[in-house]
């Protein structure tokens, strides 16, 4: 009978979607965060497999205090991508060590525990991705933010999934018994798998393509300030170049709050950041496209993107055409201005 514990699944999902978000990130806090949770992921797999596979009990107290900790890992480490300082991160060490007191203690606790873990966990961490503002996975690349907060959403549904069905599977067994439990967990497992192979192949219809969108209020002379240092440290060292430029790397340099820089660059230009950023890329990619043989690809990696279908986006979004027609009308307009001055 195939069975594959929620504790189980809730880590192969959460490291793959984790690992995705995690891209072009070099925030230390958010990768220790990550490092543990696979440390604990590999204990949990192994855990699982010697209890489910080969009946080895002496493992069924761990499982619930390793099950809590994933939850609060989880949250640490999306929470690590925003620009908000997080304050007392060790008050959520209370969380496995509550669970680890019912295990010893009050077993009939244990259960209702890891239901109120995984749904408030599962609510703080999609209330995280609504917050609004600039600061939500400023930490992410700009060209990984929205994977980012799809990524957080996702393992938020996947908790309060895991909270429900296992409550639910829990009234089950106190109802019907033990009998058809492999059953009900294999459905709830593949109903899981299925769920995320939908949320990552399907279209992401939420996200549409984007446009300059209209500043809410008009920029004042601080947000024209504030825009000279955000244009400046993106000129130094040619910062915009970089694949893995986030919003807040780049308000570090232009020693801004990250929630200010991004409204600054909407109040001023209309724009938001990426939309920004992607901005004086294109207008690299044009000088290059004129002036030099490169390839189209080698430019767009040359001024900091990683995938052409959003360079190709981005540069039709600016130009209104594609970089190898921009490049033809150029070099046509420019041998017919050398014809014209030659005549």
């Amino acid at each position: 009978m195939l069975s594959v514990p929620l504790p189980f699944l809730a880590g192969l999902v959460f490291a793959l979607t984790l690992y995705r978000s995690l891209k072009g990130v070099d925030l230390p806090g958010t990768r220790r965060y990550f490092y543990a949770f696979l440390v604990l992921y590999a204990f949990q797999g192994v855990g699982v497999g010697l209890r489910f596979g080969y009946g080895v009990n002496g493992l069924v107290p761990l499982l619930p205090i390793t099950a809590s900790i994933m939850p609060p890992l989880a949250f640490l480490a999306f929470r690590g991508l925003t620009a908000k300082t997080l304050k007392r991160p060790w008050l959520h060490v209370m969380v496995p060590l509550t669970v680890a007191m019912a295990v010893g203690f009050f077993r009939d606790l244990v259960d209702p525990l890891l239901l109120v873990i995984f749904f408030a966990y599962g609510v703080a961490l999609y209330r995280l991705t609504l917050s609004g503002g600039g600061d939500v996975m400023a930490e992410a690349s700009l060209q990984r933010v929205r994977p980012a907060v799809r990524a957080a959403r996702l393992t938020a549904g996947l908790m309060l999934f895991f909270a429900v069905s296992d409550a639910a599977l829990a009234v089950y067994t106190d109802i019907y018994g033990p009998g058809d439990v492999p059953m009900a967990v294999m459905v709830m497992n593949l109903t899981a798998i299925a769920a995320v192979i939908v949320y990552y192949f399907a279209p992401d219809f939420s996200s549409p393509k984007p446009t300059a969108v209209s500043p809410a209020l008009e920029p004042t002379e601080e947000d024209r300030v504030a825009l000279s240092r955000i244009e400046a440290a993106l000129e130094d060292g040619e910062l915009y170049r970089s694949e893995d430029l986030s919003l807040a790397k780049l308000a570090r340099r232009a020693r801004l709050p990250a929630r200010e820089v991004s409204a600054a660059i909407n109040r001023a230009t209309g724009l938001n950041v990426s939309q920004f950023v992607n901005d004086r890329r294109v207008a690299e990619a044009c000088r290059l496209l004129r002036e030099t043989e490169r390839t189209v690809i080698q430019i767009m990696l040359d001024v900091g993107f990683s995938t052409k279908s959003n360079f190709n986006r981005e540069f039709r979004r600016v130009t209104g055409t594609s970089p190898k027609q921009w490049r033809a009308e150029a070099r046509a307009a420019q041998d017919a201005g050398v014809r014209k001055t030659s005549a």
